[in-house]
């Protein structure tokens, strides 16, 4: 049987991809070299960004798994390097960032951004409930509160206290008692103080609080976004290529109309709309009459316009408002009440419609650029595994 060619051994490694980045590592320029023996063993050496990348296993399966489905392949050996730093400049110009990622969102399997056209259609509320749902559905959760201004999070998930820095002088993000993990600006001012800001600070503390905070293994990370289409929405995109959103409106037809403008700013930056949640879907009273406060059917309507799901209606909660208040979601404590159903049905949903594994392969992709140059005079050897 013939052996494979470097070419054919090449295109199976496009679809080996970067987690954090979310291109292939060829593309990426992360395959140092292959060789090719003659009783069929292929060594492959992959460059990485940091020398403690957490998910190094992960590559290395990966490679494997794409490396030994060629024919006339006997074993697959996967060696590590890291890249130099002439290098790693390089690899920031051409993603157009002024710095790569060092691995703290490397084991996030899920990253999504809980988004809105316009304030005060219950985004943060939403992102709060969902982020309790899935984790009392089994699921390991984060919420960032990237809402630099408007920052809500620790007081809808009763978290009352500083992060700490562990050894690594990372921060340490706090834990709610319904388990989730939280960061958020609301942690780092005095009582209530108002953030005034610009888009160059806004975008380096959402870089800090990304790359500089220890999430650790987390099946889910949610993002808590400020609404409309502003640099915070943009430096995700930039900072996340891997995220998927998630729209909130109401069902007015000025709420749709607004929203409508968070995905077409999604599509202009390559980020996916996963689905929209039309809340404060209606109002039902004591005496069970339904009132449509603001109107129905918005939320079905801007998802058959984006051809996406509408992941559900929340209707609106006198209850599902006092629960934030105090910090206590609704979905944990009241899950049987109506809203408290509709956000444990979204919250299954969303955890039907996402990987369960970090994302380390792709459909192939036939048209590899080069491979990168040879080992680069202050990159550093790992041993072959």
């Amino acid at each position: 049987m013939s052996l494979p060619t470097e070419e054919q051994v090449k295109e199976k490694l496009t679809a080996v991809i970067d987690p954090e980045l979310r291109r292939n590592i060829v593309e990426l320029g992360m395959v140092r070299s292959i060789e090719i023996k003659e009783d069929g063993q292929i060594n492959v050496t992959v460059s990485l960004t940091t020398p403690g990348c957490p998910i190094r296993s992960h590559f290395q399966d990966a490679v494997v798994q794409q490396v030994s489905s060629l024919d006339g392949v006997t074993g697959v050996g996967v060696g590590f390097d890291v890249l130099s730093d002439e290098e790693k400049a390089g690899l920031m110009q051409t993603l157009g960032r002024g710095k790569l990622p060092q691995g703290a969102l490397a084991q996030v399997k899920n990253v999504i951004g809980i988004a809105s056209g316009k304030g005060g259609v219950g985004k943060s509320t939403l992102t709060a409930n969902l982020a309790a749902a899935i984790q009392a559905e089994g699921h390991s959760v984060g919420v960032l509160d990237c809402d630099v201004y408007g920052y809500s999070i620790p007081r809808m998930l009763g978290v009352d206290r500083k992060p700490e820095v562990n050894a690594e002088r990372k921060i340490l993000p706090p834990v709610a008692e319904s388990g989730v993990a939280t960061m958020s600006m609301g942690y780092f001012v005095n009582d209530n103080a108002a953030v005034v800001w610009r888009g160059a600070m806004l975008h380096k503390a959402l870089q800090q609080f990304l790359e500089d905070v220890a999430w650790g293994e987390l099946d889910y990370l949610l993002l808590d976004l400020p609404p409309g289409t502003g640099d915070v929405a943009m430096s995700m995109a930039q900072l996340l290529p891997q995220a998927k959103i998630a729209i909130v409106t109401t069902p007015q037809p000025a709420a749709q109309s607004v929203a409508a403008r968070s995905a077409e700013m999604s599509a202009k930056v390559d980020v996916e709309v996963m689905g929209i949640i039309e809340n404060m879907a209606g109002f039902t009273t004591p005496t069970g009459e339904t009132f449509s406060i603001f109107g129905e059917g918005g939320g079905q309507l801007l998802a058959d316009e984006l051809e996406v799901p509408l992941l559900g209606n929340v209707p609106l909660s006198e209850e599902l408002r006092e629960h934030a208040d105090t910090g206590n979601p609704l979905a944990i404590e009241e899950p049987d009440s109506p809203a408290g159903q509709a956000i444990v049905a979204i919250a299954r949903k969303i955890i039907a419609s996402t990987p369960r594994e970090l994302p380390m392969i792709q459909s192939m992709d036939t048209s590899a650029p080069e491979l990168a140059p040879k080992l680069g005079k202050n990159a550093r050897e790992l041993p072959l595994v």
